[in-house]
């Protein structure tokens, strides 16, 4: 269940990145391991068919919920009574062996449908409302009352599936039991993200590259004010449109700090031309104020380009400092500006640091790999449940019940 994130949607729109990579990607490779993948997810256009092959094993499904437009992400929950109802009735006929739930309320709809069909539940929540929260401030947008619904989901699902250790942390602060979170990271496409590939020309070197939506929080503006401290470098910046007011606001941060010669910007970059963009790059930069998991910097290791990331959520877990790239505190330009010279100065280091980053890239975050501990998962909390569901059974038959 993906409410609002489909597998088949065009990965940089306002509510389009990370999740549908995730979604798309794990259900292609559960699929590839013999498992049989049904994704749900809201259905945005009148045209668009209840059901549509994704490939060999995924089907995915456009739940009727709400009208048939695109909504934005925050504007859904009053919609999501719709959506569970219906997956209550199609669960019925014909349950599914457990449901995966993505983002909080991807989750209170299974819950919900699950209720009446005993389908063991598991969840991915992607980002947390507390950490946003606590980052945004009134910049939020999310419904008021997400973060309790967020605890409420936690505590009713049989299994928590955190991407990385920071968010075992803030589940803790739920009071989200820790026997019931297992950690299991996001994935990258190794046959597309790889050191040897087709590069674009992006004009003299060195150049930095900063890749994602054109957002305040991912932390733009930080590595635009540390250029003026890295002299010779070009910063390259993709995603967004030109027209966009983030991309319009940056190019007068640019001018503040005297860089406009040496800043690019792209515009959308298609999903497929990123991985000859990153490898075209000397240093990706990804240094967001907070993030869940961040998919940037592993895409980026895994085409062999060494990474400076903030120290934040699962760059923590991905980025080693000292060995595959460099950690930086988020919203510090001083330190990012020092980290890069120092980076940029070394030839032999930022070799060593790409070698090194594709190799940790290989070993840990293939997407079979992921695949493979997140259906371990499943078979966990599906054997927990019947055990749970048998002992049931055995203490009604004897009276203990």
């Amino acid at each position: 269940m993906s409410e609002h994130a489909s597998p088949l949607a065009t990965v940089g729109g306002a509510d389009a990145g990370g999740q549908n990579v995730h979604v798309a990607a794990l259900s292609l490779a559960l699929a590839a391991r013999g498992h049989e993948v049904t994704v749900y997810t809201r259905r945005e256009c009148p045209f668009q068919p209840e059901e549509t092959a994704f490939a060999p094993g995924v089907t995915v499904v456009h739940v009727p919920a709400g009208p048939a437009t695109v909504i934005s992400k925050d504007d859904l929950l009053p919609w999501m009574p719709d959506f569970s109802r219906w997956l209550a009735r199609r669960w019925k006929a014909d349950p599914p062996d457990i449901a995966h739930s993505h983002f909080w309320m991807s989750g209170l709809a299974t819950l919900s449908a699950a209720r009446d069909t005993s389908v063991p539940v598991v969840h991915t929540f992607h980002a947390l409302g507390t950490v946003k929260r606590r980052h945004q401030g009134k910049a939020d947008t999310s419904p008021s009352g997400r973060i309790k619904a967020e605890t409420v989901v936690a505590h009713r699902v049989d299994a928590v599936i955190a991407t990385c250790a920071d968010e075992v942390t803030e589940l803790g602060r739920m009071r989200m039991p820790r026997h019931r979170v297992r950690v299991v990271p996001c994935g990258v496409d190794l046959s597309a993200f790889a050191p040897s590939g087709p590069r674009m020309d992006l004009g003299p070197g060195p150049i930095l590259l900063a890749i994602g939506r054109p957002v305040p929080r991912k932390g733009v503006e930080t590595t635009i004010r540390a250029l003026g401290q890295v002299p010779g470098a070009t910063l390259v910046i993709a995603g967004g449109d030109p027209a966009d007011p983030e991309v319009t606001r940056l190019a007068r941060v640019a001018d503040r700090y005297g860089v406009a010669d040496r800043l690019r910007f792209l515009g959308k970059v298609g999903r497929k031309a990123v991985p000859s963009l990153m490898r075209s790059a000397d240093v990706v930069v990804s240094v967001p104020w907070y993030e869940p998991f961040g998919i940037v910097p592993l895409e980026a290791m895994a085409c062999g380009v060494p990474v400076v990331a903030s120290a934040v959520g699962g760059h923590l877990d991905t980025v080693v400092p000292g060995v595959t790239g460099l950690l930086v505190p988020p919203r510090q330009a001083s330190l990012l500006g020092r980290a890069l010279r120092r980076l940029l100065a070394d030839p032999f280091l930022l070799s060593a640091y790409g070698i090194a980053a594709a190799d940790r890239a290989r070993s840990r975050y293939d997407w079979n790999r992921v695949a493979a501990q997140t259906a371990t998962v499943y078979a966990d909390v599906i054997a927990s449940c019947r055990d749970g569901r048998e002992g049931v059974c055995a203490r009604m038959e004897t009276g203990a019940a």
